[in-house]
């Protein structure tokens, strides 16, 4: 399989972001609030001749008690797992926060490769933003705007150079794509997780818990077939809040549909 490479970090610090300009395109949606982003979201990506898998995640918040950051938190813990580097992402407009403190943390237990980023560093004059980040005892800090691709290459290549050598296994487009669809909260993510065997989507009472269109490899009978998870949709009268305008946007752009 391909190598795996991990973004995480505190809310709204600009994850899903750094996903669609690393990806090259808008697979993650973006808003300008946090918990946007809830399950694991996937994309492959090829930099000087180099592929691995890319996952954005949820906003890793380490001490919340609420249900729902609490499971977003457990598939951030998941990617973590999976990942052979992460990119542990902060926020240079905000400054350091407690809880990138207890990210680092919970980052150097792990003991996997990672990468310190300070996002929202919009060019040279804006530099000194990062230092404070030093404090939390990294060595090396890369300054990017995932929003304006500053920084962003050299942040790749760093990626490129960590990851071990890739094993790729079947190719994507010799998969059998499947969409998942249907109205808001009539179990389209828990059935791929019994497809899947284990809890890889976010599975809640609320309406509208899958926002982006989430992809997941499942193996039947000796095939392998990617299965996509995609937000609720409903009739378009109905359909009110932005956010999830863009979630059925994103779930008629899936693979499966095109």
């Amino acid at each position: 399989m391909k190598p795996v490479v991990a973004i995480v970090g505190r809310p709204n610090v600009g994850k899903s972001t750094l996903f669609n300009r690393m990806v090259g395109r808008k697979k993650a949606i973006v808003e300008d609030h946090p918990g946007v982003t809830r399950d694991r979201n996937y994309a492959e990506i090829e930099w000087e001749d180099v592929s691995f898998s890319l996952i954005d995640t949820g906003g890793f918040e380490p001490i919340s008690r609420e249900q729902i950051f609490m499971q977003m938190r457990e598939q951030c813990q998941l990617a973590i797992e999976e990942a052979d580097v992460i990119l542990f992402l902060m926020d240079g407009k905000e400054g350091l926060a407690p809880s990138d403190k207890e990210i680092s943390s919970i980052l150097r237990r792990e003991a996997k490769p990672f990468i310190y980023v300070v996002n929202k560093i919009d060019g040279p004059k804006h530099e000194d933003k990062a230092f404070e980040f030093y404090e939390i005892g990294a060595e090396i800090i890369f300054s990017i705007s995932a929003l304006h691709n500053y920084g962003v290459d050299d942040l790749l290549t760093e990626v490129a150079r960590k990851l071990p050598s890739s094993d790729e296994g079947e190719r994507d487009e010799e998969l059998t794509r499947i969409a998942v669809v249907g109205r808001p909260n009539t179990g389209k993510s828990t059935l791929i997780n019994k497809l899947l065997g284990k809890d890889r989507h976010l599975v809640h009472d609320e309406p509208g818990t899958t926002r982006d269109a989430i992809d997941s490899l499942v193996e039947i009978d000796g095939r392998t077939y990617r299965f996509m998870d995609t937000a609720g949709i409903r009739k378009r009268g109905r359909v009110s809040r932005k956010l999830e305008k863009l979630s059925v946007i994103m779930a008629l752009k899936s693979p499966a549909f095109t």
